[in-house]
């Protein structure tokens, strides 16, 4: 994907995301400690590993609990802001850390109980490699933060975790005085949509390359913390699990690599991107739980039919154990999904970020399991439906609705958000800009939709749908048609039980909500308009933005 760039200020900060192949050398023969040499080495310090990488990077590494303590990029110390290291979530405590060398690699290696963490260095490059193992839920590990000392770096993206004089909401949410809030929630960015993330003053960036995820939970859609910036200084984050608006159960085994590279102002080099890295030098440095290209396979899809064309396909491939996706061809549906553990998999194909079609796959170590065309049944896809009124299309997104673009980088009351409420009238030709995509019992429920039906259509019972792609506080809407005929309180579908809208997160599980509206309901006279009222129902929530509400993704009348 191209990049986005802040402000040219001098100091620039920016987000980029994109891959093309290339490779790295292989390494042979076992590990081995040896005495550090000028140039490429490492030695101990006393407290730390210190490890020379030969480039313009020398990093250090705790013995005591694998923090990493400092990293130095030509002759200037980036790590730390707040008296802080750089660590898995928060510090791993004492920990047992050793280091081994052979040839062009250099490992360190961190126990603490049953996680493994590991860094890794290779000569002449100015990255260090990571990896995080966590085997079970002994262990709260769910990130790695590299903290950045403060005035290294301008940040003034839209993302940004700027300190504000009013806090807004749970102590992580804050509002300038502009109106304009900042949290370090607001990712903006899906899990697919970037490669790597980080900053750059023009001369110098440094930045954090994603993993694959392949142990990570949500999906190719899900949001999580990528970076926040404020006055003490900023982190950068490989998110290993984020629970908040989570839909998955957390998975364990081995993440990585990942990678925090330096480099003279660019992006980083695409050789490191997640799908394009190889790591055949790490095959013999002993990782635990590290499972080689050999020992993995491939699926590959010929095609895929039926496809609305006007949209994106990702297929998703998922289970207990691991996760993986890849983009579908535009002209045919081709799509290739490589790198894969083996194991029996759901494949999911994707509309935009509505699930359209399920199968099972299966994968073996160094095969390739081919597909023939899938097909997606037109009862699949409820944009088929034949429909008397539509706002919105059926994606799975509220894409479109009136604030969507908005509120996956602030929060629902930020100044630059329209009003919730208004109301809206079939045939304006601005049905879904007015149309609100989110709901709250205690901001806007209630919301209204003017609709005329013909004589004919007067005369039927008919099916109104509602589909939402998450809810807060068991938020579901009800209905009332006419002020006459009201529906009963529906049962709330299984959601994430943590905050989403106010976090810059609608992605949870997509639900379809039906409503078998009687004749009797609705008006016989052709020229007025029928009302349907949208409320949100639930007994949960609290007050405002954080009362029980729903995220929208279409809304329709069937024929």
């Amino acid at each position: 994907m191209s990049g986005s760039t802040g402000r040219p200020l001098g100091r620039r900060t920016f987000v980029l995301g994109s891959a093309a192949a290339a490779g790295t050398a292989a390494l042979a023969g076992p590990l081995a400690e040896t005495a550090s040499a000028a140039g490429f080495g490492w030695s101990d310090d006393g407290s730390d590993y210190v490890v020379d990488t030969g480039a313009s990077l020398v990093f250090k590494v705790s013995k005591t609990n694998g923090d990493l303590t400092s990293l130095v990029y030509k002759g200037t110390e980036y790590q730390g802001y707040g008296g802080k290291n750089s660590h898995v979530e928060s510090g791993l405590g004492t920990s047992t850390v050793t280091i081994a060398q052979s040839g062009s690699t250099i490992l360190v290696s961190v126990a603490y109980g049953t996680l493994k963490h590991y860094y890794a260095a290779r000569s002449g490059e100015n990255n260090v490699y990571l990896w995080t193992n966590k085997a079970d839920s002994s262990v709260t590990a769910t990130r790695y933060i590299v903290r950045v000392k403060a005035g290294l770096f301008l940040n003034d993206e839209p993302d940004s975790y700027t300190y504000a004089p009013t806090v807004i909401e749970s102590a992580d949410i804050f509002e300038k005085s502009d109106g304009q809030t900042r949290a370090k929630h607001y990712s903006k960015r899906r899990v697919m949509d970037y490669d790597y993330i980080g900053w750059t003053t023009g001369s110098v960036g440094l930045w954090i390359v994603r993993s694959n995820h392949e142990k990570a939970s949500g999906g190719p859609f899900y949001r999580s913390l990528l970076r926040h910036q404020s006055a003490d200084g900023g982190g950068l984050y490989e998110i290993l699990y984020y629970g908040e608006n989570q839909t998955e159960s957390e998975r364990y085994g081995l993440q990585g690599p990942y990678v925090i590279a330096f480099t003279d102002g660019g992006a980083p080099s695409s050789s490191l991107y997640p799908g394009t890295l190889t790591t055949s030098w790490a095959d013999s440095l002993g990782i635990s739980g590290y499972v080689a290209a050999g020992g993995r396979g491939r699926v590959a899809g010929v095609g895929i039919s039926g496809r609305d064309t006007a949209y994106a396909y990702t297929v998703g491939l998922a289970d207990s154990a691991a996760q993986y996706w890849g983009s579908a061809r535009s002209s045919d549906g081709y799509f290739s999904i490589a790198g894969v553990l083996p194991g029996t998999y759901t494949l999911t194909v994707f509309k935009g970020e509505l699930a359209v079609y399920t199968g099972s796959v299966s994968v073996s170590a160094g095969s390739t399991t081919t597909l023939n065309t899938i097909a997606i049944p037109s009862s699949n896809d409820p944009s088929n439906a034949s429909a008397i009124w539509r706002i919105n299309n059926w994606d799975g997104t509220p894409g479109g609705f009136k604030n969507a673009d908005l509120m996956t980088y602030m929060h629902p009351s930020d100044v630059r958000a329209a009003s919730w409420t208004g109301n809206v009238v079939i045939g304006s030709g601005t049905e879904t800009s007015a149309f609100p995509c989110y709901l709250w019992k205690d901001v806007n429920s209630g919301i209204v939709v003017y609709f005329r039906l013909t004589a004919a259509q007067a005369a039927a019972a008919h099916t109104l749908r509602i589909g939402v792609t998450t809810a807060y506080a068991n938020g579901r809407p009800q209905v009332v048609v006419n002020d006459t005929w009201t529906s009963a309180v529906p049962s709330p579908p299984t959601q994430p039980s943590t905050r989403s809208l106010t976090v810059g997160s609608y992605r949870g599980n997509n639900y379809t909500f039906t409503y078998s509206v009687p004749a009797s309901a609705w008006l016989t006279d052709t020229g007025a308009y029928n009302t349907l009222k949208i409320y949100v129902a639930s007994g949960s929530g609290t007050t405002s933005f954080l009362s029980a509400g729903t995220s929208i993704d279409a809304i329709d009348l069937l024929a």
